[in-house]
């Protein structure tokens, strides 16, 4: 008996020593270039932020200031709220810098170096380029402030250990495949950039394991059924959607209006998508997903 305390006991410490490690592992590169030399345009800026879905996940639809976040997110492993991201100094990221505000987006990693919940899509916005971040920030900062505070996770054991993300990162946080293809059109590559970047399309669309890790080998658009709220999104693969009467003409269409080729509306999740996203961006920008999402790579 004494012998397994003892082993019981080793374990334990053991164990502690690794979490400790863990906690004070570093995570996250600094920008590569001072951003606060860029000048950004906050209408580009601000034409990317409703492409990226800031505005979806971060505005409460019951009520509250635009971007004040506070908006519900339930995961099998707990629920999440979303930050309040106006220029609020204290409850929001008016007391950020532009170069913090890279390594959040790019990274996925607080000003105080904290990883983030995969709630948040950063995976699919690793590639945006120094300028489109100037851009961003630039729109961000015409936000009004709100002095709201969002709530704190509440998330089961053992996720609610922030430390253990750093292993979660490192199992399943992806490059996002962005960059052009030689002999495509320049739309079918714009609409790559948007579908597996920007709008994140994969982070509804595709297959998770048990831990929330995305099955991108074996099941990319494959449709899943763990979004917030037990939501479920269907199979977007060109085979799938050329089964279910989709061409790029009412694909691009149901992506501006959410109306459907049976004439059905989208709901719940790709509702809001729409509605806060896809309907303001441009027909050469819908065309050019609708033409990606109907010829993927194989």
């Amino acid at each position: 008996m004494r012998r397994l305390v003892m082993g019981a006991g080793a374990i334990a410490a053991v164990a502690a020593i690794g979490f400790a490690a863990l906690a004070a592992w570093p995570i996250g590169l600094r920008p590569s270039s001072d951003l606060a030399d860029l000048k950004g345009n906050p209408g580009r800026g601000a034409y990317l932020a409703r492409a990226s879905g800031c505005i979806a996940c971060h505005t409460n639809p019951e009520g509250g200031a635009p971007l004040a976040g506070g908006v519900e997110l339930g995961t099998p492993f707990g629920t999440l709220y979303s930050p309040n991201l106006t220029t609020d100094p204290e409850h929001g990221i008016g007391g950020w810098s532009v170069d913090e505000f890279a390594v959040a987006v790019r990274q996925g990693i607080s000003p105080d170096g904290e990883p983030y919940y995969p709630a948040f899509t950063y995976p699919f916005y690793a590639d945006f380029t120094d300028q489109e971040i100037a851009d961003l920030w630039a729109a961000f900062q015409t936000v009004p402030p709100a002095n709201t505070a969002s709530r704190a996770p509440e998330m089961s054991f053992p996720f609610n250990q922030r430390a253990g993300l750093k292993l979660w990162r490192a199992l399943y946080q992806f490059d996002p495949k962005t960059e052009p293809v030689e002999g495509k059109s320049d739309a079918w590559n714009r609409g790559k950039w948007l579908v597996e970047g920007a709008t994140h399309c994969a982070a509804c669309h595709t297959t998770r394991n048990l831990l929330g890790g995305r099955k991108i080998d074996t099941a990319k658009f494959a449709g899943s059924d763990m979004l917030p709220g037990d939501g479920k999104a269907p199979p977007i693969d060109t085979a799938t959607l050329v089964a279910r009467d989709w061409d790029a003409g009412n694909l691009a269409y149901a992506l501006k209006t959410g109306i459907t080729p049976s004439g059905d509306a989208f709901g719940n999740a790709m509702g809001e998508v729409v509605l806060f996203g896809t309907q303001y961006l441009s027909p050469e920008d819908l065309d050019a997903m609708a033409e990606y999402l109907m010829d993927q790579p194989k």
